[in-house]
């Protein structure tokens, strides 16, 4: 389908191929119709210019011939008024041939609309013919008529050629006027394309590898595949802890060989639709993304966001927003992966004071809360000492009274046991014999079912 704007109403509409083609064949017959009514028109006045001229100049002649050979007019009177009425007959001929070749020009010029291919080869052999006729008539006639017939004969060859002239120059005209509308339509398909390229670039350069993708896979399929080797102790997982009703949506962490951290981070992904009617805005995600940062314990927060395409604050590289929340970034999906190694290196120079600083906790421990935490560990066991020697009194005390509770709970099993054993005695002695007894209509039955056949 191919999107096409009307040059009249400015308004875009799709078309197919077939479409395009008939418009264009449209277009095409409505030009070369017109174009073929004025070459009519300009023929047959072209044509009764002709024979109004070769009547002018056969009189003329004729009149010249007779002031020249005046002496001779009495002699060739005779052959004059037979030669008059051989050019008059040889004219009305030609006339006639003429006229004949106006009508089938005319019915052939009606053909050609439909075949236009093979109009100039009926036209061209329909005029060779009839000149062939009009050659053979002239060997029979005298000089006059000769003169008429030949005149008459170069008007419909001169006729001939202009038709053929005019024919050609249409058919040129209706080529350039389709190469014109096909290079109009090229042009508007190429400007389209060309629109549609542009849309496309702008979207691989906000997102990289999004096609088929959402943010949040993309996010983390770029991340595990460079987590071997970039990042082998890594930990980036969805959070899944909704205990204080949020929740981000990735967390980042990374710590050293010994454990001590070197820098996490809440990530937040957020994506919309081109066709999403309410259209929000990064700052609406910040507050929320600060409180779960500071919920779970991370360092930093990261906005990845492809909201606000048009916003060049958003699209120029990493946006940090400080002003507003500490430790705060804003980024497009294409920064994910550098700006976790940019925060990761940056931890990494802070990472040898970290654990220089615990190693120097770890070696002042107050010499005074060793004492203390003994005299407390002292204290502490003889009050659970005292409190276990009470439990043990009243542990025996407990076993006692347990000892007398199963030996009744053995008591009553005992006697449940001789009531299934009476129970199943009573089971055992039922016959059908004794259930239908006094119920006749069980017996009507049991007697049925015992019928053979039934």
């Amino acid at each position: 389908m191919n999107e096409i704007m009307c040059p009249h109403c400015s308004k875009a509409f799709k078309i197919d191929e077939a479409g395009y083609a008939d418009i264009l064949k449209q277009v095409r017959d409505h030009a070369f119709e017109e174009q073929l009514q004025e070459r009519l028109r300009l023929a047959e006045k072209d044509k009764e210019s002709a024979v109004a001229l070769a009547r002018e100049k056969t009189a003329a002649e004729m009149q010249k011939a007779a002031s020249l050979k005046e002496a001779e007019i009495q002699e060739l009177k005779s052959r004059l008024e037979a030669g008059d009425v051989a050019q008059k007959l040889a004219i009305s001929e030609a006339l006639g041939t003429v006229e004949k070749e106006r009508d089938a020009l005319m019915n052939e010029l009606q053909q050609a609309k439909r075949d236009k291919d093979t109009a100039t080869q009926l036209l061209e052999a329909r005029l060779t013919q009839e000149i062939q006729q009009l050659k053979s008539k002239l060997d029979t006639t005298d000089v006059n008529r000769q003169l008429a017939v030949t005149q008459a004969v170069a008007i419909v060859e001169k006729e001939r050629d202009q038709l053929q002239h005019k024919l050609s120059q249409a058919q040129l005209e209706k080529q350039a006027s389709e190469q014109s509308l096909k290079d109009k339509y090229e042009t508007q398909i190429k400007d389209r394309d060309d629109a549609i390229e542009r849309l496309r670039d702008m979207k691989a350069r906000l997102s990289t590898k999004m096609v088929g993708e959402t943010l949040e896979q993309h996010c983390e399929t770029e991340f595990n595949r460079i987590r071997a080797t970039a990042f082998p102790r890594a930990y980036f997982e969805k959070d899944n802890d909704a205990r204080s009703g949020s929740k981000g949506d990735y967390i980042f962490r990374d710590a050293d060989e010994s454990g001590t951290s070197i820098v996490s981070i809440m990530f937040e992904m957020k994506n919309e639709s081109d066709t999403t009617a309410t259209k929000k805005k990064n700052e609406d995600f910040l507050k929320e993304l600060d409180k779960d940062r500071n919920e779970k314990g991370c360092e930093y927060a990261i906005l990845v966001s492809l909201l606000e395409p048009d916003n060049e604050l958003y699209n120029t590289g990493i946006v940090d927003v400080f002003h507003r929340y500490p430790k705060m970034y804003v980024i497009r999906p294409q920064f994910f992966i550098p700006m976790i190694t940019l925060l990761r290196n940056a931890a990494m120079n802070s990472l040898e004071y970290k654990q220089e600083l615990a190693l120097v906790k770890a070696q002042n421990i107050d010499i005074t809360n060793f004492e203390n935490d003994l005299n407390v560990f002292k204290a502490a066991f003889g009050k659970n000492y005292e409190l276990a020697s009470r439990k043990f009194q009243t542990a025996i005390d407990e076993i006692d009274k347990s000892i007398n509770h199963l030996q009744k709970t053995k008591e009553a099993l005992l006697g449940t046991d001789r009531n299934l054993r009476l129970a199943n005695d009573k089971a055992q002695d039922v016959t059908v014999k004794k259930l239908t007894r006094n119920n006749p209509t069980m017996a009507s039955a049991f007697k049925e079912l015992d019928a053979p056949g039934s």
